[in-house]
Parts: C-alpha cells; structure tokens; sequence
C-alpha cells in the first residue's frame, strides 16, 4: 500500500519521474533513453538496479505504478511503469526547488579544502594537480558532447552540458591559481606554523570564554 509520505527528492528520481511523462515503460528502454539523451552524465547510472531501487521507492510512495507489461518474443517479460497524478505534481515541486535550493549541497571537494592544511604542501599540490587533470578531461569531453549536438538541436536541450562547461572552466582557472600559489610558495605552510596558529587561537578562544563568565 502506497504511504502519504513524499520520499526525499533526489536527481535520478526526478529525472526518471520526467522520462515517464513520455509515457509508461520499462527500465531497459528507460536506460537507453536517458543514455540517448546524456542523462547518465546528469545523474547516476552506473547500474540498472539503482534505477529498479528508485522505481520501487517511488511506487511505495504512490509516485509511479505497474501499468502492465510488455512481452517480446525471446525476451523475459518486462513491467511497464507509468507516473501517478501525484507523481506528476511531485516531479513539478522538485523540479521547483531543486532550481533554487542551493543550501543542501555539501560537495566533498570544500569539506577536503577546509582541511587542505591537513597534507604537505608539495602532497596536496600533487592532488590538486590530478583534480585539474580529471576536470581538464571532462571539460574535453563536455566540449565535445556539445559540438556533437545537431545543429538544429534547441539549446534548451543543451543548458546541462553549457552550465556544466561554465563550471568547469570556472573551478579550472581557480584551481590552477591555487596550484601556482602552492608551486611558487605563495601559500604554504608547516606543521610548526599550524600548531602556533592553533595554540593562538585556542587561547584568544579561552580568554574570550572567561571574559563571558
């Protein structure tokens, strides 16, 4: 029995949500689908069984139901999903906040640069390095996903891979600033300068503290 409850939005349900919009389907042509159209670039698709985990949470939810199945000869059975009116109406108000939240993303990236201190220099710039690399390949093979595209292919089909492009440019030419400041010495530091700094700011913390008694 479907519960009240509305799951916690996430980005491949609200993505699989709107490929049934379509009409009902099954997941194998649901995965081809999104992998026409580049979705396993937007959200995680490494397997089918993550998009049968969400399919099942948002039919626990009332959000997509069995609309019957498809049988073609020499193949298994396959179950047909299709949206719920709710389903529907749900897929809007994510969609909706999704646009405008920006307070829910904690990337693991800015939690490892708050304590980037917590390597050498020399060692964090080579792992800085190597995140340039990869974000290096992925703005190459963005650019080419784009200039890829047909030519009469509206851009507001393309705006993921634009906005994704922007981003990695953007982190691109920061990174290698902070990769330049680290190689020529302009941002550095020791574990002797870290325990000074520490031990500074544990005591103005203390004297604070007992001025507030």
């Amino acid at each position: 029995m479907p519960t009240t409850k509305n799951p916690s939005r996430s980005p491949l349900g609200l993505i699989v949500l709107w490929q049934l919009f379509q009409g009902p389907m099954h997941v194998y042509r649901m995965q081809k689908m999104f992998e026409a159209q580049g979705k396993d670039r937007v959200v995680n698709l490494r397997s089918r069984a993550s998009l049968y985990q969400t399919l099942e949470r948002l039919e626990r939810h009332g959000l997509v139901e069995v609309a019957g199945t498809e049988r073609t000869e020499g193949y298994p059975d396959r179950v047909l999903y299709a949206i719920t009116d709710a389903g529907r109406e749900v897929a809007r108000e994510w969609l909706r906040e999704m646009l405008h939240t920006t307070d829910a993303e904690y990337p693991e990236f800015i939690a490892a640069l708050s304590i980037l201190f917590g390597l050498p220099p020399d060692e964090a710039r080579t792992e800085l390095e190597l995140r340039a690399e990869r974000l290096q390949a992925a703005l190459d093979a963005t650019e080419q996903s784009m200039a890829g595209a047909p030519p009469e292919l509206p851009r507001l089909f393309l705006l993921e891979e634009d906005y994704r492009k922007t981003l990695l440019e953007a982190e691109l030419s920061w990174l290698r600033g902070v990769i330049d400041d680290l190689r020529e010495g302009r941002l550095t530091w020791s574990e002797e300068w870290l325990l000074e700094l520490f031990g500074r700011f544990l005591a103005n913390d203390e004297q604070r503290n007992q001025e507030d008694r």
